[in-house]
């Protein structure tokens, strides 16, 4: 069993993106690790780090305003700082088993600064 909290597991991930460091990720994330977006749909290990694993080059930086731990999963909300300027936040859901990443359910969220105006809305597409 490790001890690392499921928290610190999950940072992890995310720093293993912005540090460019393909065997931090390959450590953190389980063979049977599944991961669910709303353009992906139960894509496995393999299938995730080709698919996903190439972005890290547009990833300057992560911040954290959420990071909530329930058992063996973790609620994050992060700002993406992107090399080009851009920044935006998800919120993803995260479960951890034995120190590893076994599943990630990502849900996109809102450029910043926010696409509608303040005390406004944008219309959907």
């Amino acid at each position: 069993m490790n001890n690392v909290s499921p928290v610190a597991i999950a940072k992890g991930v995310f720093r293993a993106y912005a540090d460019d460091d393909r065997e931090a990720i390959e450590k953190l994330i389980a063979p049977n690790f599944r991961f669910m977006s709303p353009y992906d749909n139960g894509l496995d290990r393999e299938t995730y780090l080709a698919r996903c694993w190439p972005t890290h080059k547009n990833v300057k930086d992560y911040r954290f305003p959420r990071a909530i731990e329930i058992g063996a999963e973790v609620m994050v909300t992060y700002e993406l700082e992107m090399h080009d300027g851009r920044t935006f936040r998800n919120t993803e859901i995260l479960t951890v088993e034995n120190g590893q990443l076994v599943a990630a359910e990502v849900y996109f969220g809102w450029n910043i600064p926010h696409d509608a105006p303040e005390g406004g809305f944008k219309d959907a597409i």
